[in-house]
């Protein structure tokens, strides 16, 4: 868990069903859990707490499944969701507020906002997304403590 010369403190490995709307949030809540207990600043929590959830839910609302992986060093907090779909066609459209490939039954759950993305952006000191079509997506939160 713990290694002295700024190593990996805390590494995780989750899997997202896409299609599971019962259990979403259940990552990004063990992500959070996990980070106070650690002794994390509540703010930075919940930034990643934040950022996490939206990749989350993007992973149950258009993938078949993704690998998530929370590395926590001294110097850096990063969660990867590497995601099994559709891929995204046209990333710098999906980054744009309001955009939104979300289905009618997705919206009636209140979802579909079109800013997932936006949302990851906001709250991640920084995030790379990278997405092949009919392969899947990666995406990136990097946060520093």
């Amino acid at each position: 868990m713990s290694d002295r010369n700024g190593e990996t403190r805390l590494r995780a490995d989750y899997t997202v069903q896409g299609g599971d709307f019962n259990r979403g949030g259940e990552v990004s809540t063990d992500i959070k859990a996990r980070l106070k207990q650690i002794g994390f600043e509540p703010d930075l929590v919940r930034r990643v707490a934040i950022a996490s959830f939206e990749a989350e839910m993007n992973v149950i609302m258009y993938a078949e499944r993704a690998d998530v992986q929370l590395e926590v060093a001294p110097e850096r907090i990063t969660v990867r969701f590497r995601d099994k779909g559709p891929g995204i066609p046209d990333i710098e459209l999906a980054m744009q507020e309001g955009y939104s490939t979300a289905t009618p039954e997705m919206r009636k759950l209140g979802f579909g906002a079109g800013m997932g993305l936006p949302t990851i952006k906001q709250n991640a000191d920084r995030f790379t997304i990278e997405s092949k079509v009919g392969e899947g997506t990666v995406v990136k939160l990097f946060f520093a403590p």
